[in-house]
């Protein structure tokens, strides 16, 4: 009989050893409260055009130019976070934004609707910290499952911003007027801003210095697994655009205006309760399976809705997708950092949430243009998935662990430094959840 112990399992991953670690619930909380007007600022944008006189149309334009300048200016921020800080970055663009916030219902009467095009780029200054809070995980949570369970907790998390967002600009401009809602948001977008960026781990942070043959060519961000990857995630956001316009289609062709805010409340309800799920186990098998996987399940989850269900039918449909969602886009940012140069771990995030982005754009405008044909927009959602999950498959091989290997790019520990878990540095070696 051999005496040989076997080793102890490892403990179940909690959420509460994760909001636990030191300064976790505080990025947390700070940045969702700090990317609150990703979902207020549209819909109040919206109602004060509308108050002021103009037409749904030009408010749906200065809506929609608010979330593309934002999405656009995403990669520029990461860059900048990557060569000065997250701080540095973070502080200006936020109090520049809140500024503008409050300032723009002003352009009404003193300047027009040029004006009020030129201040709704206001989301240009929006600050990136979706990709820095990714960027911070690797310092403030050194154990690779917390960290695990972090990156899903806080997509996660992140569908709940547009449920409450949207609910609560609403409530304020009905209660108040819009101006009120757009001054909320300023507020708030400033305060959970400043909490993330005067917290130790944002202030310390730095990215990790290369050391190798990685280090010199800035093009190099753009391999072509990443460039694949970034590809497929447009068919990811594409879906998402689609299904917010046949939620539309679907309140209007039912007579029940609630049916807009309901069926994406309930794929955003999905997408937090499958990445409680995801982030609280450890899965075997390589990311890049359980990417394709996770993309072929949402895929299987937008298929229901062709046969054009009842209202509380599709509600409960819309579910399924969001709640493979959350696995998708935690299995892409793990991705998307294996590929990533040393040094460029933020702007990398931030093209990736740029690649969602402009796939949420083309979804939303093409899905409006077919909303008068209720099956070609239903089949929509489907269609961004089975795109995404097309390039996946076609690229499986360069995003496997052989294809890493041939792009050439290895974190590795620099001789003679010792990783503390507050260093304000980036893990230097890439850990496969």
């Amino acid at each position: 009989m051999s005496l040989t112990a076997s080793p102890a399992p490892a403990p179940r991953i909690s959420y509460g050893a994760v909001l636990g670690s030191p300064y976790v619930a505080r990025l947390l909380s700070g940045s969702l409260t700090g990317r609150l007007p990703n979902g207020m600022a549209p819909v109040a944008i919206l109602l004060l055009a509308t108050a002021s006189g103009s037409s749904i149309a030009f408010g749906g334009l200065l809506s929609a130019l608010y979330g593309l300048s934002s999405a656009l200016s995403q990669p520029v921020k990461g860059r900048l976070m990557d060569r000065h800080g997250q701080s540095a970055v973070h502080l200006p663009a936020a109090l520049l934004n809140s500024a503008l916030l409050v300032a723009l219902p002003l352009s009404g009467p003193y300047g027009g609707p040029g004006l009020a095009t030129a201040i709704v780029v206001v989301g240009l200054t929006t600050p990136p910290l979706e990709a820095g809070l990714r960027a911070l995980w690797p310092s403030v949570l050194p154990d690779p499952r917390l960290r695990h369970a972090a990156l899903a907790l806080d997509p996660g998390a992140q569908g709940l911003l547009y449920i409450v967002g949207p609910l609560l600009s609403a409530a304020l401009a009905s209660a108040y007027n819009p101006a009120v809602a757009l001054a909320v948001t300023a507020a708030l977008g400033l305060a959970g801003t400043a909490a993330v960026a005067l917290a130790p781990p944002a202030r310390r942070w730095r990215p990790e210095p290369f050391v190798g043959q990685d280090a010199a060519p800035a093009r190099q961000l753009a391999t072509p697994a990443v460039l694949l990857l970034f590809v497929s995630l447009t068919g990811i956001g594409f879906a998402i655009g689609a299904m917010n316009v046949w939620s539309i289609s679907m309140a209007e062709h039912h007579h029940q205006d609630m049916l807009s805010g309901i069926i994406p409340a309930a794929f955003s309800t999905g997408a937090f309760l499958g990445g409680l799920i995801y982030g609280s186990r450890t899965w075997t098998g390589t990311t890049t399976r359980r990417l394709i996987i996770a993309t072929a399940a949402f895929l299987a989850g937008w298929l229901p809705i062709l046969a054009l269900p009842a209202p509380y039918a599709a509600t409960a449909a819309v579910t399924v997708p969001g709640a493979f969602l959350t696995i998708v886009v935690a299995c892409a940012y793990v991705t998307t950092d294996a590929f990533t140069p040393a040094g460029r771990t933020s702007e990398a995030y931030a093209w990736l949430i740029l690649a969602i982005g402009a796939g949420q754009s083309a979804g939303t405008a093409l899905a409006g243009r077919l909303a008068e044909q209720p099956l070609a927009g239903a089949a929509l959602p489907a269609a961004g998935a089975a795109f995404a999950l097309t390039v996946l498959l076609a690229a499986r091989r360069r995003l496997g662990p052989t294809g890493h290997m041939q792009s050439g790019r290895h974190r590795r520990p620099l001789r003679g430094r010792h990783k503390m878990p507050f260093s304000g540095r980036n893990t230097p070696t890439f850990q496969p959840f």
